[in-house]
């Protein structure tokens, strides 16, 4: 599998997980705490056979990005939080970033 693939699951964990997290109420529900750290370990695991290949200041920014831009987006989809046009703002700087980063990757 190449490292764009694994980073890019890796990411899509990273946001499992820090979805997760607020479900487990402080690690005390079973089931959500569960995933919570499955998803964890998948995703550091992932991201570290990633890196095998990427350089750590493209592949770990892009990895935190993932995270950063698919909670958010979450949130203001499916968990009621607010929308605001600085918001998307922002959240369209992050995917930029993202984007610049991939394409100056040689």
């Amino acid at each position: 599998m190449s490292a764009w693939v694994l980073l890019v699951l890796a990411g899509l964990l990273e946001v499992g997980w820090a979805l997760g997290l607020k479900a487990t109420h402080g690690w005390t529900r079973l089931w959500p705490s569960i995933f919570t750290a499955t998803s964890m370990v998948l995703s550091l695991v992932m991201l570290s056979q990633a890196l095998k290949v990427l350089p750590i200041s493209l592949a770990y920014p892009v990895w935190v990005g993932i995270g950063a831009l698919g909670v958010a987006v979450v949130g203001m989809l499916f968990l009621g939080e607010s929308v605001s046009v600085i918001k998307l703002i922002c959240i369209g700087c992050i995917a930029l970033g993202i984007a610049g980063l991939k394409l100056s990757s040689s």
